[in-house]
């Protein structure tokens, strides 16, 4: 990250929590015709609603900060409707539909997907569609090595 970046993130990263956001990325490209590029994230799905929202509290907040001296277009986004899920904020997903990989298979399967119904220190649980029923699926916390959110079809 470059200085002109690292200014923008620390005006941003403040404002934007209080909203309940979480910035994860700051990336100004290009050379006469430079983007700045800011990527937020929230454990709850973000709407176009939401992006043009913090899309005002951004350029506000830029508007009176001045960091970047040439004229640049600003674009906003979201980690995206499949984005990975940290390990560690699992937790903050219960309720979620997500996709799950597995270092070692379950019948068979290395990625399953379904409903994150609980999780403890050693157990996921999720329920998948199995044809026209539903079935939970105890699974150990140990054998999930990745996890995104998945889209329900």
């Amino acid at each position: 990250m470059n200085e002109e970046e690292r200014v923008i993130a620390e005006a941003l990263n403040g404002p934007l929590g209080q909203e309940g956001y979480e910035l994860l990325e700051v990336r100004l490209s290009g050379g006469k015709n430079k983007t700045l590029s800011v990527v937020v994230d929230r454990p709850k799905p973000i709407s176009l609603e939401d992006i043009v929202d913090v899309s005002g509290k951004v350029s506000d907040i830029l508007d009176k900060l001045d960091p970047i001296k040439d004229p640049y277009t600003l674009d906003v986004s979201s980690a995206g409707a499949e984005k990975p899920i940290p390990l560690g904020r699992l937790p903050e997903y219960v309720g979620s539909y997500v996709n799950l990989h597995l270092s070692h298979p379950y019948k068979g399967e290395n990625v399953l997907e379904g409903t994150l119904l609980a999780l403890d220190e050693d157990t996921i649980t999720l329920q998948v569609k199995d044809k026209a029923r539903k079935r939970d699926i105890p699974l150990p916390r140990k054998d999930v090595d990745k996890a995104r959110l998945a889209i329900e079809f």
